[in-house]
């Protein structure tokens, strides 16, 4: 299958789990949440990267609507826009996006009320990307990365980080070390295999705990949009 073209643009997500919560898109999300808290519970899973291989296969989509389906589920969730270098988040929840992760590691702050905002929804509180800097992966590996997630995990009970295309830049491969759990987002007619390989490649030497990969956007009928599938298998 010939794989479509991706726009460079970058554009808000569509979050289908607040706009339509009964869709069967929605109920596979919280699904696939039900799946993450199978998968973990003998585990504290507190930390979640999500990425995918390459860019435009959902990896934004995904983070911002498993946030919602965790917060809906009475978890203090907060979703932070760690793709400093194409963001979505700030654009999705129509929020303002001059402070955020970057400026928190660039001053080093020790409130984070100071660098989130609230959304419209209860549980639910996101860190945009802040201010494009010139080196996201050193801040991403630096010790301020550590305090600051340290600082995350005292005030929610799950903290999601949407990340870079993996293949791409080493962001998702730094993260992916230090977090308790990583998910691979693939996009039927987008992914390229060999992409795929090497972002599985990428995450088996960071020994990310990779929880699953989520299949995204095939069709099961001309009304449906999106099937997703979460195995386990590494």
């Amino acid at each position: 299958m010939k794989n479509k073209q991706v726009s460079n643009v970058t554009k808000p997500v569509s979050l289908i789990t607040l706009s339509d919560s009964s869709s069967p898109v929605s109920e596979q999300y919280r699904t696939i949440r039900t799946n993450i808290q199978f998968s973990i519970t003998d585990r504290n899973l507190k930390t979640l990267v999500v990425t995918s291989s390459g860019p435009g296969e959902g990896k934004s989509t995904t983070s911002a609507n498993l946030a919602v389906v965790f917060a809906k589920s009475g978890m203090k969730v907060l979703l932070v826009d760690a793709d400093m270098r194409k963001p979505t988040v700030a654009k999705t929840f129509n929020l303002m996006n001059h402070t955020g992760l970057s400026t928190l590691l660039a001053e080093g702050g020790t409130v984070l009320s100071n660098y989130t905002q609230s959304t419209l929804m209860d549980n639910l509180d996101v860190m945009t990307s802040g201010t494009k800097p010139p080196n996201p992966s050193e801040m991403l590996g630096s010790r301020r990365m550590q305090e600051a997630m340290e600082l995350m995990k005292q005030h929610y009970d799950l903290v999601i980080f949407d990340m870079p295309p993996i293949v791409a830049v080493t962001d998702a491969q730094i993260m992916s070390s230090v977090v308790d759990g990583t998910i691979l987002v693939v996009r039927e007619g987008v992914s390229n295999k060999k992409a795929v390989q090497k972002a599985a490649q990428l995450l088996d030497m960071a020994n990310a705990n990779v929880l699953g990969a989520i299949y995204n956007g095939a069709e099961r009928s001309s009304d449906q949009g999106y099937y997703y599938y979460y195995g386990t298998d590494k």
